[in-house]
């Protein structure tokens, strides 16, 4: 069954939203909507769809949506959706605020529809590759890296880039968090552009994160040590290695990647589960857990400004 799908918010993300929709067989992109109708008018017409002049037009005319808008925005345009009875994806974060995140979830449970969360790398093939062969992690080493990306300047690095790797290591470990130490650094914005957080579980599982938005290089990696291995993934380059102990030696073996497109992945997940009424692979309530970790990581560092 074909999904009529729909985009509000075609800036960089979004756009690439609307790219992936129109390719997809089981999606029928109806079309999109944005404040500046000059720019979705050309993504309209690069994609062969229709830019909506009303959001209430675009929401009367789909199945399904991506909000892909501002963060202070998520509340009250998913709000919207769900009322309508409209299957949403929302970008990370879910929201800015973890009260406006549980209104989400609620309304969404009440009405019985999906709610999926942006969390992209959670549908890089890499991650599966992990999760076969995780077994009771003690140490995780993330690192998220980028130039200044000249977007997303309403929020700070946390919740830009840090909040894709406190999502994947809540999912990873499955302990409830016992501390968090962080500190952070403005540098181009009033907000953090640089940070680090120190996340201790209740298992003992300890989490290393960092995440800039100045570097002069990109980087996104994630390391995991356990008892068993020692393994190295390369989320950007969708490679990876695992170490094992081999005597007195360490013995390397590469991890086999077939490699894909996760945002691809993700929507073409979301389609289906909007599809059939499945429950998504990340969750509204997942969304939330991130935000809130990200949330108390941000007034820490605030906290030492």
């Amino acid at each position: 069954m074909s999904v009529k799908t729909g985009v509000i918010g075609v800036g960089a993300i979004g756009r690439n939203h609307a790219r992936i929709y129109a390719e997809l067989e089981d999606s029928n992109l109806v079309g999109i909507y944005d404040a500046n109708m000059e720019h979705a008018a050309a993504i309209a017409e690069e994609f062969g769809t229709k830019a909506f002049t009303s959001l209430d037009d675009l929401v009367a005319e789909v199945d399904a949506a991506s909000v892909s808008t501002p963060t202070v925005t998520h509340r009250d345009i998913a709000t919207q959706l769900l009322n309508s009875g409209k299957h949403v994806l929302v970008e990370k974060p879910i929201s800015d605020s973890v009260d406006d995140a549980k209104a989400i979830i609620d309304l969404a449970n009440e009405k019985g529809l999906v709610l999926q969360v942006g969390h992209i790398e959670r549908f890089n093939p890499v991650m599966s590759q992990l999760e076969s062969r995780l077994d009771r992690p003690k140490f995780i080493e993330c690192h998220r890296l980028s130039p200044f990306p000249q977007r997303s300047l309403d929020i700070g690095v946390v919740l830009d880039l840090m909040i894709h790797d406190l999502e994947i290591v809540l999912h990873l470990v499955s302990s409830p968090v016992a501390s968090v130490d962080a500190v952070g650094i403005p540098v181009l914005t009033r907000r953090e552009d640089i940070a680090n957080a120190r996340i201790r579980f209740e298992d003992g599982c300890v989490a290393n994160i960092t995440a800039s938005r100045i570097s002069p290089e990109r980087m996104r990696k994630i390391r995991v040590f356990q008892s068993n291995a020692y393994l190295s993934l390369d989320y950007q380059d969708q490679s990876g290695w695992i170490y094992r102990k081999d005597g007195l030696e360490i013995g390397r073996e590469e991890v086999e990647v077939e490699k894909d497109e996760p945002l691809k992945c993700e929507l073409m997940s979301f389609v289906e589960c909007a599809a059939k009424g499945e429950s998504p692979k990340v969750s509204g309530q997942q969304g939330a857990d991130a935000l809130d970790v990200a949330l108390e990581i941000t007034r820490l560092i605030e906290a030492d400004a």
